[in-house]
């Protein structure tokens, strides 16, 4: 569903990542580790279309994205899910309409996306936090809300960024649970995490695929957990 192919992305005249190639099928799992500043955010972006290889080629969904228009380019981001790992909400808003709104600007109606955003919010464990301002939330119940909002409108791709950083060990494997029933359901899924431990629990859950961003290329640092 992405496919980076020999791509490149550098900025200010020095090159960050070159050669990168990584497929990410449907019904797939995959780790992403790498030190800090390997650019592991980077390639996630990049799979996102919120940033543009400087050489090379990223598909997505079977198209060219340097040859997407802007209104194909915003369709497509509608079939991609990111979970950010600072949790960007509107802190006026209460945590149901924070995750209501990826539904409401794709003209989704109120009652159907309400409806929508229950369930979502029952499955994540925050029924009772809907009417909470992000600022009340705790970090754990801060990172499934942000879960819920990029998975209500059913996207494709799930790309999860440093999900678990600010987690205590128990909610991290909550967190992970979730992502592993996303997957179950078909969608894919890239996790970046510098959490070694996290890609252990995660044996006998999902057959995962680990890969290592590390001097600007990526490397395969494991077969299926």
């Amino acid at each position: 569903m992405i496919e980076l192919e020999d791509v490149a992305f550098g900025y200010g005249g020095s090159v960050l990542m070159t050669g990168i190639a990584l497929a990410l099928a449907p019904g797939s799992f995959q780790f992403l580790t790498g030190p800090s500043g390997a650019g592991k955010t980077t390639l996630l972006r990049l799979c996102s279309m919120h940033l543009r290889p400087t050489a090379g080629t990223a598909r997505v969904f079977g198209r060219d994205a340097a040859t997407m228009t802007r209104d194909e380019v915003a369709a497509a981001r509608r079939r991609i899910g990111v979970v950010h790992q600072d949790c960007r909400f509107l802190d006026h808003l209460p945590v149901a309409d924070n995750v209501a709104l990826p539904l409401l600007v794709a003209g989704r109606s109120r009652q159907a996306a309400d409806r929508d955003v229950a369930e979502l919010l029952a499955w994540v464990g925050l029924a009772g936090q809907a009417g909470a301002l992000p600022p009340a939330l705790s970090g754990g119940e801060r990172q499934r809300a942000a879960l819920a909002r990029a998975v209500v409108t059913s996207p494709d791709v799930i790309l999860a960024d440093e999900p678990t950083g600010n987690l205590d060990w128990e909610m991290s494997l909550r967190l992970l649970q979730l992502l592993v029933q996303l997957n179950r359901l078909g969608k894919a899924v890239l996790v970046a995490t510098h959490d070694l431990n996290l890609i252990r629990a995660a044996k006998g859950q999902v057959a995962a695929r680990v890969l290592r961003l590390s001097g600007g290329r990526i490397q395969q640092a494991g077969a299926e957990l």
